[in-house]
């Protein structure tokens, strides 16, 4: 079992940066594959990019913009976002499997509790 916690949301204006960090409790945290995932009002949730011990995917909307990267030694993984859009505004969510690597949002067992991002036009 392992706890997700995001921080680093916020208000930005289009164009701008954000870099998320979600904190994972847990002494396998190396073994998780991890995932950013959003969610706007009214919407489904979608997956933003998925990084297992070394390779990453990202959704063709982010690709390009958004950056995930994983520190093991500090239970941490991170989400850099460039280039946000206004489109980019939603509640983004980390989430752990150990299923193995998946891009289904339905495939994630653990969730933090999301952290705001909301761009500005």
């Amino acid at each position: 079992q392992v706890q997700l916690v995001e921080s680093g949301g916020g208000l930005v204006q289009a164009g701008g940066s954000l870099r998320l960090s979600c904190a994972a409790s847990g002494r396998t945290f190396s073994s998780y594959v991890m995932g950013w995932f959003r969610q706007a009002p009214g919407k489904e949730r979608e997956l933003v990019g998925v990084i297992g011990r070394s390779a990453v995917y990202y959704s063709d909307s982010v690709k390009g913009r958004f950056t995930i990267s994983r520190d093991n030694a500090k239970n941490t993984v991170h989400l850099q976002m460039n280039s946000l859009k206004p489109e980019d505004t939603a509640v983004y969510y980390c989430a752990a499997t150990l299923r193995g690597w998946t891009t289904k949002v339905y495939e994630y067992d653990y969730w933090g509790q999301g952290t705001q991002v909301t761009v500005s036009s």
